[in-house]
């Protein structure tokens, strides 16, 4: 990364963000730009700061990590988000997925394992703690109903650009592929997300793992 990536934590607990920013302080290509205790908290600090990446937990007083993610989505924000918890249950994983979640990474990681799949999910990949990947499979072994009428609202260029997300290319990744700014690439996304009535690229990705497989 050229750039330093910006990043938020959101979590109740003074100790795991302490531990965190420490984490993130070592590394010179990110930065911390806010942290905040709740999912209220967390809110207006996304709007103003716009971080490259939000690590949240899913376990928090008042309003949970899920209606975070549901609310953050909601404005619209470019940021990527990884759902940080000591949950590794099935329904937790899937419904931070299918709600947005760039990603999913357990508490109980290694350290210097962290920082990896941070550095990871700032460049646009999907990021699963190793044990968490067959509950993402299995999900995935019960495939959406096949909609071919929604994939042909697309254009050519966003068809093309959603193959490439469903490959686990970013931004930069899909620009330079098809030649084309980052700028316009966003623009694309955002356009393709809303007519599929998808919230995330990870929704898109697993959108076209589906077709495929019902396609079988």
């Amino acid at each position: 990364m050229s750039e330093q990536a910006t990043v938020m934590i959101v979590d109740d607990h003074p100790l795991l963000r302490k531990g965190l920013r420490q984490l993130l302080e070592m590394e010179d290509e990110l930065l911390l730009v806010a942290e905040a205790r709740s999912g209220i908290e967390a809110i207006p600090l996304a709007l103003e700061h716009e971080p490259d990446l939000i690590i949240l937990d899913l376990n928090m007083p008042d309003m949970n990590g899920i209606e975070t993610l549901a609310k953050i989505r909601e404005q619209s924000l470019a940021s990527r988000i990884v759902v940080y918890s000591v949950s590794d249950q099935d329904e937790d994983v899937v419904a931070a997925i299918t709600g947005g979640a760039d990603g999913y990474l357990l508490k109980d990681m290694e350290p210097e394992d962290v920082v990896e799949k941070i550095k990871q999910a700032v460049l646009g990949k999907m990021v699963i703690s190793d044990r968490l990947t067959e509950v993402l499979a299995t999900a995935l072994r019960h495939p959406q109903k096949n909609d071919s009428n929604l994939y042909d609202t697309l254009t050519t260029r966003e068809q093309e650009i959603l193959q490439l997300i469903a490959k686990g290319m970013s931004n930069k990744l899909i620009a330079r592929e098809l030649n084309i700014s980052d700028g316009t690439v966003k623009v694309h996304v955002k356009h393709l997300l809303k007519k599929m009535n998808l919230r995330s690229r990870v929704e898109a990705a697993v959108w076209v793992v589906n077709q495929k497989q019902v396609g079988k």
